[in-house]
């Protein structure tokens, strides 16, 4: 039978839901700390706790030296004692005995609970941060707890608690105590404090979130979320597109009926939602992204630049709808699409392009195209100013007139903003490219100078130089470049010097030439012959004729000499040189490569020296005389 100390083990077990070593081993450390208190233990000294769970019985044993007398039984122990637990024990030896109080159990209980409450609690944080770490980005699902004006804590899963901000709520939302929830988990942080765990329905991902378990085509990718504009609590806009030619990604969405996007709804507490279909064309996205507004026309300032500006045009009934209350509708479009919008009536886009088309003098040819049409607009507008309603067919020609000059304006512009860029090609061409290729950290300016660049968005030497050819100003524009700073600049840009390279010889030869240099170095050949040695005169007389196609150098010598292979191999001078020598026998002599002697009258050849061209290396080939005739050996 199981004693009460393993049956409250295991109960602490299966109410912390922790392994049982982390337990154990918490329960260990506590035993020796209580130990050390109690009996005053030094904190060198080695202690270990054996605990068994089944018994209960708890056994301490302490690191003592051996001594022949005991003066301090903390530290020390005798020697017939510490051979009980080490046999081969010696005097001076430390040896680890068993130093169990007598009353150990009663003062290990009263000592080591609180250290083993917080070992326990440490494990627990610890458990619950990493299993709440990976749910970052994810829907939780708690119940609760308690509600105050700041916050609102909510029971989640390993008994951990997650808090849910003012801000993070929603406006108008109250929760009951014991009610289950679901929210976007944003953060976790393991502090000194504690775990903290926060939660979120204010936050866009929420919504993405929602959208993912509500339609299985978003959750399989068949349709794709492109963005999210929200002001929670009261409207959403969702751009949604479909991977899969097809299918219908916003009837996907809504559902049959609307059952997917109301269950959505509900949950955000009555958020309207406006599910729109994305596309590739900003005019037509932007479009869209104004509904249920109707749209006359969508024009394009500045496509290319980073303040994008697009002039939506709507009828006059439909202007309020566009821009929403107190702006709504217009400001959740321009975050959906990332363009700022701006929203006018037919007849408002009529008088600006009127004024347009008289001050802009690339528009002067349009003007004269369109005499008689504007003539009719200023009509129009002012019926419009003295209060009067225009007809849908009068609404119609100013809308066709407004358009007919944004679409002028566009392509003018088009053609300016092309002319800007092959004017930027142009200057970038005249620069270095490797100044491209130099970090703005390795150029010799002062660390401040540098960090006020890169903060305007230079990163390399040539950015820098192309910034300076194309508008000097700009720099001097930026904050905290002044004109001493400025002319150290301009003077690094027009005086910087690149290191230069070593240009690299290539040789560059036709295949004739190939051929015949090829030819030049494998054809020199030495041969030399020695006669035999009774008959070798004491000088030795050379003859290079050019008729033959291999040199060769006959010697003759009373005494033959031993050469070192070094010294053979010194020949490959002779042998590469390209001019061939005459030399008489009566004029010239020639110091034979073995000998060291003259060598004069009749030759014969003894060894060739050989030069291989596809190992770059000469060889020499040796002939020994026999009795029947020559023995090549290398």
């Amino acid at each position: 039978m199981k004693s009460e100390f393993a049956l409250a083990f295991n109960e602490v077990l299966e109410d912390k839901q922790l392994p049982r070593e982390v337990i154990l081993s918490a329960l260990e450390s506590a035993m020796i700390a209580a130990y050390r208190k109690s009996m005053g233990a030094s904190a060198a000294q080695n202690i270990k706790v054996n605990i068994d769970l089944d018994s209960g019985n708890v056994q301490v044993f302490v690191e003592k030296e051996v001594a022949e007398s005991v003066l301090d039984p903390r530290t020390e122990v005798t020697l017939e004692e510490a051979r009980k637990f080490d046999p081969e024990a010696q005097i001076g030896d430390l040896v680890m005995v068993e130093s169990t109080p007598a009353d150990f159990g009663r003062i290990a209980a009263q000592t080591a609970r609180q250290a083993i409450q917080q070992k326990i609690h440490d494990a627990e944080r610890n458990q619950q941060f990493e299993y709440f770490s990976k749910q970052v980005g994810e829907i939780v699902s708690g119940v609760v707890q308690a509600v105050n004006s700041r916050q609102a804590t909510i029971g989640l899963d390993l008994k951990a608690e997650g808090i849910m901000e003012r801000k993070d709520m929603i406006p108008g939302e109250r929760f009951r105590i014991h009610e289950r929830i679901r929210a976007y988990l944003y953060e976790v942080t393991n502090s000194p404090k504690g775990l903290q765990i926060k939660l979120s329905h204010t936050h866009r991902n929420f919504l993405r979130r929602l959208l993912e378990n509500e339609v299985p085509e978003i959750y399989h990718g068949i349709v794709e979320i492109r963005s999210i504009a929200r002001e929670p609590g009261q409207r959403a806009k969702v751009a949604v597109s479909a991977t899969q030619s097809g299918i219908d990604p916003v009837g996907a969405c809504v559902g049959q009926r609307g059952v997917r996007i109301q269950a959505i709804v509900n949950e955000l507490h009555g958020e309207k939602i406006d599910v729109i279909e994305w596309s590739s064309d900003p005019a037509v996205f932007i479009s869209k992204a104004v509904s249920p507004a109707r749209v006359t026309g969508v024009y394009l300032n500045h496509p290319d630049g980073e303040n994008k500006t697009a002039t939506v045009v709507v009828p006059e009934d439909q202007l309020s709808l566009a821009i929403g209350k107190e702006g709504q509708n217009a400001r959740l479009a321009a975050k959906l699409t990332g363009w700022r919008i701006d929203i006018m009536s037919v007849s408002e886009a009529a008088s600006k392009a009127l004024v347009k088309l008289h001050e802009d003098p690339s528009l002067a040819e349009l003007a004269q195209q369109e005499a008689e049409t504007v003539v009719r607009v200023q009509e129009l507008l002012k019926k419009k100013e003295e209060g009067g309603t225009l007809t849908l067919e009068e609404t119609s020609f100013l809308a066709r007139f407004v358009d007919r000059v944004q679409r002028h304006g566009e392509a003018i512009r088009r053609e300016e903003d092309a002319a800007e860029q092959a004017r930027i090609q142009a200057v970038k061409e005249t620069i270095d490219p490797r100044a491209f290729d130099i970090s703005i950290m390795d150029v010799p300016l002062r660390e401040h100078t540098i960090f006020i660049l890169q903060e305007a968005g230079i990163e390399t030497l040539g950015d820098l130089m192309l910034t300076a050819k194309l508008d000097p100003d700009e720099i001097l524009g930026y904050n905290g470049i002044g004109p001493r700073t400025f002319e150290e600049i301009m003077e690094l840009v027009n005086t910087y010097k690149f290191p230069e390279e070593a240009p690299a010889e290539v040789l560059e030869l036709t295949p004739e030439e190939t051929q015949e240099t090829l030819t030049e170095v494998a054809e020199p050949v030495v041969e030399v012959e020695p006669r035999a040695e009774t008959e070798l005169p004491e000088a030795v007389d050379a003859t290079i004729t050019e008729s033959e196609p291999e040199q060769a150098v006959e010697l003759e010598s009373e005494e033959v000499e031993e050469k070192s292979f070094e010294e053979l191999f010194n020949m490959d001078t002779l042998l590469r040189s390209k001019e061939i020598r005459k030399v008489a026998p009566e004029d010239e002599e020639l110091i034979g490569p073995r000998t060291g002697k003259k060598a004069k009258g009749k030759k014969k050849k003894g060894h060739t020296v050989e030069y291989d061209p596809d190992k770059d290396e000469s060889f020499v080939r040796y002939k020994h005389r026999k009795e029947d005739g020559w023995d090549e050996d290398w």
